[in-house]
């Protein structure tokens, strides 16, 4: 396996099929018709035996991980945790489509939280990208049209960028807890299961949460939970450390082009004209953001903060 990674083309193909296997997320989460809570329980808790059995093998040939990295994984679990209920939320909300783009305006916020914690200016591109992605963020919340697609397009924004934010802290810290390139079923599986304990306690509080799913809502999100959270997550925590991180930033934007797309085929999801130019903005924000030197810049940054973070 690590002599056939050791090809960058192979690990763009493990980034791409994980971005593509993350892309029916939310898609599963509609067809489940399951509550927030219940998805976000239920995509972890359904993984955890194929996670658990991988983590072991690794354990098993490499020896115990360290408990340093074992608490960074556990810490980026409780963001994780967070970024699902906020992100569930969303997609009720605004639809499955808009909420996944909403969900990853964490690559332009990443470089902003450095610079709230460490006191470092982002750089150039960052902040040309800022008020694309906003203006975006804006048009997908219908707050300049009647009739905009959703729910309540609104409320599923705010819910759309906390989710952002959750998943700020979920990267980084994930990213710090798989430093040995040979174990990323581990760290995977000590975050969602701590997602899962997260979960079932905000689902407990919210009041949504059915510990018992039923047929055909608990098939769905077997199957979210082995494509989305096992496969997709394993290909993406393989790939991410491999590959530049303007490169794996500008790859991963399969994700929300990719929910759009099959959110319309699949679920019929017909976003207005206006909120699907403020898709095309947040992209262009991202894009924007990850341009190659500013990716450069972020990415010590966002190394340094998450190193902070841990201290």
């Amino acid at each position: 396996m690590e002599r056939w990674l050791s090809h960058e083309s192979n690990v763009r193909i493990c980034a791409i099929l994980g971005a593509v296997a993350i892309a029916f997320s939310s898609i599963l989460v509609r067809l489940s018709h399951a509550s927030p809570s219940t998805a976000a329980i239920f995509r972890c808790a359904y993984a955890l035996p194929v996670l658990g059995v991988l983590a072991w093998l690794e354990d098993r040939r490499l020896g115990p991980r360290r408990w340093r990295e074992r608490r960074l994984a556990i810490g980026s679990g409780v963001f994780f945790a967070a970024d699902l209920i906020l992100w569930h939320h969303a997609i009720g909300d605004v639809g499955a489509g808009l909420a996944t783009v909403l969900a990853n305006i964490q690559v332009v916020l990443v470089p902003l939280v450095a610079w709230l914690v460490l006191s470092e200016r982002p750089g150039r591109t960052v902040l040309a990208a800022l008020p694309i992605a906003l203006l975006g963020v804006a048009l997908i919340s219908g707050a300049l049209e009647h009739g905009a697609y959703g729910r309540d397009p609104a409320r599923g924004t705010v819910f759309g960028l906390g989710a952002g934010v959750a998943y700020v802290g979920f990267l980084l810290l994930l990213r710090q807890s798989g430093a040995d390139l040979r174990r990323p079923a581990g760290p995977l599986f000590d975050a969602t299961a701590t997602a899962t304990v997260f979960c079932v306690a905000a689902g407990v509080l919210i009041g949504d949460a059915r510990l018992v799913p039923s047929w055909p809502s608990a098939g769905w999100l077997v199957t979210l939970a082995l494509t989305s959270q096992v496969l997709g997550w394993l290909l993406i925590t393989i790939s991410l450390p491999r590959l530049p991180a303007a490169l794996t930033s500008l790859l991963l934007t399969v994700q929300p082009v990719g929910s759009v797309a099959l959110a319309a085929l699949i679920l019929a999801e017909s976003p207005s004209l206006l909120q699907l130019l403020g898709v095309l903005l947040v992209l262009a924000g991202l894009l924007v953001a990850t341009r190659p030197g500013g990716a450069r810049r972020r990415a010590a940054r966002s190394a340094r903060l998450a190193g902070e973070s841990t201290t």
